[in-house]
Order: structure tokens, then sequence, then C-alpha cells
């Protein structure tokens, strides 16, 4: 699904990804995590083709950068941000919102069937979202609006799903509701193989085999979910005295002391 070769971009004389060499495959649900200024936003800018590589190879669905039109690979991966949320029209209804994702637009431009919309209600229904269908954008809490982008986006059946901190602004309630969907998701078998970025390692859930870390532009360490979440490597990680609680298979941390520094 991504496959990035010795991978680095610079950006005046500073280079905000350093030496990247990442591999996904089909159905191997990732966690990226990273705190702010890590470089996630610029690595995802990469893989959708909208900033190009100052060194390195990179292959997204199969396709080699620089041998393929990116505007008809972006049809087949589907991502999620919380600046989507600003683009959308508040009066628009949600069902309508859903089928534009079908054509990549905000607002319906062309003539919709009633399959699209056959198509719409199966993926709300899939979501636990069918309940919101005639109600308009203006009227959905942070938690439900995050629901109804990701049912947007699988409008258009990805083959690839990045989820860029879908959790960020939601209450607790919100945020377990949001990731039990997500759970849920990657059971059906057509679900798309799914990126997940976060700098919450509480958010990094069970379905999610492998997680990278991302520091200062770099790779730090990649592997299997359960040896990345422990607190030897998590201290490490965030260069802070970290304990990590294992409790029904998702990681909780906690600062053995707080370290100001002046």
């Amino acid at each position: 699904m991504i496959d990035m070769k010795n991978v680095s971009w610079q950006r005046g004389d500073q280079w905000i990804l350093n030496n990247i060499s990442w591999q996904v495959k089909e159905k191997e649900h990732c966690c990226l995590l990273g705190l702010n200024g890590s470089g996630k936003t610029t690595l995802l800018n990469m893989i959708n083709g909208y900033i190009w590589p100052t060194k390195g190879e990179i292959q997204v669905l199969g396709n080699t950068f620089g041998q393929v039109n990116l505007r008809e690979l972006r049809k087949s991966i589907g991502w999620v941000s919380s600046s989507l949320q600003q683009q959308l029209r508040e009066d628009e209804n949600i069902q309508d919102i859903v089928v534009s994702g079908k054509f990549a637009s905000i607002g319906i431009y062309d003539k919709i069937s009633a399959e699209d919309y056959e198509r719409a209600n199966e993926i709300l229904n899939m979501l636990g979202c069918e309940y919101l269908s005639e109600k308009s954008y203006r009227t959905l809490s942070q938690g439900e609006k995050q629901r109804i982008l990701i049912a947007r986006a699988l409008m258009a059946n990805p083959k690839l799903l990045i989820l860029d901190e879908p959790c960020t602004g939601l209450d607790i309630l919100a945020r377990e509701h949001l990731l039990q969907m997500i759970s849920s998701l990657t059971e059906n078998p057509e679900a798309p193989t799914i990126i997940y970025v976060t700098h919450h390692v509480e958010e990094i859930l069970p379905c999610f085999q492998k997680v990278l870390l991302l520091r200062k532009g770099e790779i730090y360490k990649e592997g299997l979910t359960g040896q990345m979440l422990t607190s030897d490597t998590m201290s490490e990680f965030f260069q802070a005295p970290i304990h990590v609680e294992i409790k029904k298979e998702r990681a909780w941390l906690s600062l053995n002391e707080v370290v100001i520094q002046h």
C-alpha cells in the first residue's frame, strides 16, 4: 500500500523529513505516532502527492511517483482531517455530504443516482450513523461530524484511509464512540487499509498491528504495536520518565515525575 525508500524533504535550509523508509502492506492497519512538529503532516502530504520528495522514492498503491497521475491516485485514498470540517457547508444535509465523497467535491455538482444515495445510507448504517442522514451539518456534535467525514471518505471506496488525528477536540465519551466505530470498521472485510495518525498513545487500538514512531522528521522506531508501547520505549521516545500500563489491550501513559525545563 505504501513503500517509501530513503525519502527526505527539504524546506529552505531545513530538512523536515530525513531518510524515511516505511512499508505498509494491505490490511496492515498502522498507527503513526509523533508529537507536534515531528513531521506527521508533511509525511501525509507526501503520501497524497501534494509535496514531492527532495530525495528518495515513493510508491503508493503500487504506483511509483513520477509515473502516475496523482489526481487519479488520490481517488483511491481517503483522507480525514479536522481541516476538512471547516470547508463543508453548514446547511447541507448529511446524505449529500456523504455522497459528495464519491466526487471528492465540497457540495454536489454532478447528477446523483438512487444507487449513490443507497450506498451512502449503507455506509451510514455500517458506521452506526443512519440516524443522522436527514440532519443538517450544523446540528451535529464534533464527534458526529468526524464520523460523517469518515463516511464521506468511504463513499469513494478507497483502498487506503488516512485518519489524521480524528479525535482532536472530542470529549472522552465522543472519543471512545469514535474509536469504537473505527475498530468495528477494521473488522469489515471490505474496509480499506487504515493509517491512524495521533500524538495520543491511548488512542492506539488493538486493531492497529504496527506503530511507526516519528520524531524530529526521522523514524525513531517501528514495529509491532505491543513491542513499541512499552515503558522503556515510550520513555526514550518522549524523552521523559513514562510508565505504560496496558488496560483492555490499550496502552495508557503516566509521567513518573514532571520535569520542567527552563
